[in-house]
């Protein structure tokens, strides 16, 4: 019988997942999965429990959470991944959390129950996963969903501080608020594939999934299981432009607008040559006023458990 690991973050969805628990438990009872489950207590406690996890030799460990949650154990798998050098749990994740980018892109049903029967139906997906080197992580952090440097990072920062507000209202709030405190593009030099570039950018995202912030299409196009990063790039702009860009990015359009740029790369270099940058992997902070960057995309390194193809929004 396969053994089912899950891993909750109580905090999750301000207090949420707590109390899914008892509803969580179950709907697992009733598809006949095996389980334990293990409550998170700290920051990167997740990355911890998920590498034991492995170590113990569970088939599936489970994000009970968000995409902070999630991104923690993909650090732990990857972590387990490189000290065992064979291979590692398979991935679930049951959404209880504000953005749930990273299950949207890799075809994980959001839905709490319909998650359930996904990790009882067992289909598995192989993704790339992304992994990123600077600021608070100068020897790495692994991400599955993508890593935002500049305006989208600021939004992420400003979401957090929200206490009224919920899930994509809060980052559209927070959008239109940091406007105001990020308008100043810093001069940065991208280095995309080797190709050197320097312009001044006010937002470069850098995509293994589709989405950030619950609903800004960062790629709309964009696969984690393709080896190739979607890149989206904002040139500075003034701050009606910024608002006029707004409605493109929820709606997946902004790539014909003047001032921004996409390409594919392998591997990225983001150098503040004036300013610095602030930075996020899947809504974790990377760095509020770092300098430099460094990324790579790690084709095929996970499995994950969902509803593949058909299951992407």
């Amino acid at each position: 019988m396969t053994r089912h690991l899950l891993i909750v973050n109580p905090a999750s969805g301000r207090g949420t997942a707590e109390q899914r628990v008892p509803l969580l438990k179950e709907a697992f009872d009733a598809l006949g999965l095996s389980f334990d489950l293990v409550r998170t207590e700290g920051p990167m406690h997740a990355a911890e429990l998920s590498q034991k996890g492995a170590a113990d030799g569970y088939d599936v460990v489970v994000a009970v959470g968000g995409d902070g949650t999630a991104n923690e154990v993909i650090n732990g798998l990857m972590r387990a991944q490189e000290a065992a050098a064979g291979p590692i749990p398979a991935m679930g994740v049951l959404c209880v959390g504000r953005g749930n980018d990273f299950a949207f892109g890799a075809g994980i049903p959001i839905d709490l129950q319909e998650g359930c029967r996904a990790l009882a139906a067992g289909r598995r997906t192989r993704i790339d996963i992304g992994r990123v080197a600077g600021g608070l992580f100068p020897d790495g952090r692994f991400f599955g969903n993508g890593v935002g440097v500049g305006f989208d990072a600021v939004v992420g920062f400003e979401a957090l501080k929200m206490k009224r507000l919920h899930g994509f209202a809060s980052y559209v709030v927070a959008a239109l608020k940091t406007i105001f405190l990020y308008f100043r593009a810093p001069l940065v030099r991208l280095e995309i594939d080797g190709q050197s570039q320097t312009q001044r950018a006010l937002m470069v995202s850098i995509m293994n999934g589709r989405r950030m912030g619950g609903g800004f299409m960062m790629a709309p196009s964009g696969r984690n299981d393709d080896g190739l990063f979607d890149l989206c790039i904002a040139r500075e702009v003034s701050r009606p432009g910024i608002l006029a860009l707004i409605p493109r990015f929820m709606q997946g359009t902004q790539a014909t607008h003047p001032a921004i740029t996409t390409a594919r790369a392998r591997t990225v270099r983001v150098t503040a040559l004036e300013g610095a940058l602030p930075a996020h992997a899947d809504g974790e902070t990377l760095c509020v006023e770092g300098k430099e960057l460094s990324l790579e995309i790690l084709a095929a390194r996970l499995e994950v458990i969902g509803a593949g193809d058909e299951g992407r929004a």
